[in-house]
């Protein structure tokens, strides 16, 4: 039997290109809104119907909290050499209270997404942040060095949920035609996060001291929660439950507990890792995206020690330099948003209501692959005391551009080519992948740039990113082909 004969059939709208999310298998297991007595579509309660300032407010929220957990990754970069000369730790060692935090994010929505199914998206939301910002607020007063780590990944750890169930909570507040501006700002968040947390991180570690890093980040966190006071409960299985009691409805029984914990085995465990290997859409895309996403977070290690080095910037100068990241990120959303409109948007009327082929998602990952190679070659051959620091510095804008078109819309990709919870298995598979090269990338990139020297150390990253260059345009020309090879459902 192949995998489409047992595959739950199931809405792959409540997926987003970002994060993998189990609503949907619970969700239709328990769907009362056929029900004759009440009509959920038009319901008030149904978080489609809400007033737009309420949906605003929501994408505040979820826009504000993927911002500050992601520049928690990088705003304690900046005290690298503090924690080297405070702690008498090695370089290498230094760097492991960022590496943890980011692998803890890979490893916090296995928890948080299906115990946002259990409690509630709002539940979620509110107590990881607490709980997150507790752990922040410990590592500003943290006196050892082994304490800091740990409190790092137990921080990342509980953040990391909201970049898992902020996907959810957009695709049940707004429509499929209503979602291309929130999941647009939802998307940059988590790329602007770490481009501005070495900015401010620097200024404040060279004007204060590394403590007040945490203690920033913690004043992120308190605006943020500041943000959820106003905001509902999105989940609709749980508004329907709740609503069909006040309107004495008697709703349909939810699924028992071992078939939710089945249901999670297999899709956030078991088949994400048969995936990866048997699936070549999800193999290579897992390996293009995880190896460009650990390239740019290997920046934060090798940014400070080249323009230090070569051109003598000081903490915050170089620090100012991560700016450029934030620049080509924006650049990347522009470049979606304008393929969408003139190219996906016109081929889908031309098809005149006929399913689209999922290539066509692809043409910004088809100039981002070039981008990214150029970019990485650019930065290793002009980074020279002779050339001025200004053209690495757009060469890591051109990458970091390159670095969004393939993110964005290979996630695209994958969410049109797979059907139901494979969905879900893809993106565990891609997240996972990515988090934990991010996570070990910047482990070696000192080293590496001190042995190898910057030409040649950057030269490596531009040639594993022109070996994967190909990915992309494989998909674009085969396709269909690779397809329907495929044994998992498709869409």
């Amino acid at each position: 039997m192949s995998e489409r004969d047992d595959e739950p059939e199931l809405d792959k709208e409540s997926f987003s290109c970002e994060t993998p999310d189990l609503e949907g298998g619970l969700a239709e297991k328990q769907d009362v809104s056929k029900h004759d007595e009440w009509n959920w579509d038009e319901d008030p309660s149904n978080p489609y119907n809400w007033p737009t300032r309420v949906k605003i407010q929501q994408v505040v929220m979820i826009g504000a909290l993927a911002f500050t957990t992601s520049m928690g990754v990088s705003i304690l970069t900046p005290a690298h050499t503090d924690f080297m000369e405070q702690f008498n730790v090695s370089s290498t060692v230094a760097i492991l209270p960022l590496s943890l935090y980011v692998l803890a994010l890979g490893l916090g929505p296995v928890v948080g997404g299906p115990l946002s199914e259990t409690v509630g998206r709002l539940p979620v939301f509110v107590g990881t942040t607490i709980v997150g910002g507790l752990f922040t607020l410990g590592i500003g007063f943290c006196k050892s060095f082994p304490g800091i780590c740990i409190l790092r990944f137990l921080a990342g750890f509980c953040l990391a949920p909201s970049l898992a169930i902020s996907a959810g909570t957009i695709n049940e507040t707004f429509k499929q035609e209503h979602r291309a501006i929130p999941t647009t700002i939802f998307i940059l968040m988590p790329f602007l996060g770490p481009g501005l947390g070495p900015v401010i991180g620097s200024f404040v570690v060279n004007r204060k001291s590394w403590p007040w890093t945490q203690w920033t980040l913690l004043f992120f966190l308190i605006f943020t929660m500041i943000t959820m006071l106003g905001s509902r409960e999105t989940f609709h299985p749980m508004i329907k439950r709740q609503r069909s009691k006040e309107l004495g409805i008697e709703p349909l029984p939810s699924q028992p507990l071992s078939s939710k914990i089945q249901l999670f085995a297999t899709v956030a465990l078991l088949r994400p890792v048969q995936m990866l290997f048997t699936e070549p859409i999800v193999a290579f895309t897992c390996l293009y995206i995880a190896c460009e996403f650990a390239t740019l977070f290997s920046f934060f290690a090798a940014i400070p020690l080249v323009f230090s080095e070569l051109y003598g910037f000081g903490l915050e100068d170089s620090g100012l330099v991560f700016l450029a990241i934030v620049v080509g990120c924006l650049l990347g959303v522009v470049t979606v948003l304008a393929c969408d409109v003139f190219i996906y948007q016109k081929k889908a009327a031309q098809l005149k209501g006929q399913p689209m082929p999922p290539e066509f998602r692809l043409y910004p990952a088809l100039i981002g692959s070039i981008g990214l190679p150029v970019g990485l070659f650019w930065f290793a051959w002009t980074a020279k005391a002779s050339i001025s620091w200004a053209s690495p510095t757009v060469a890591i804008m051109v990458f970091a551009w390159g670095n969004l078109c393939v993110f964005v819309t290979t996630s695209q990709y994958i969410v049109d080519t797979y059907h139901g919870m494979t969905v879900a298995s893809a993106f565990s598979a891609n997240s996972l992948a990515r988090y934990v090269l991010a996570a070990a990338f910047p482990l070696f990139t000192i080293q590496m740039y001190t042995n190898l020297g910057v030409g040649w150390a950057s030269s490596l990253l531009g040639f594993i990113a022109l070996g994967l260059l190909p990915v992309p345009w494989v998909f674009f020309l085969s396709g269909k082909k690779l397809r329907s090879m495929s044994k998992f459902q498709m869409a």
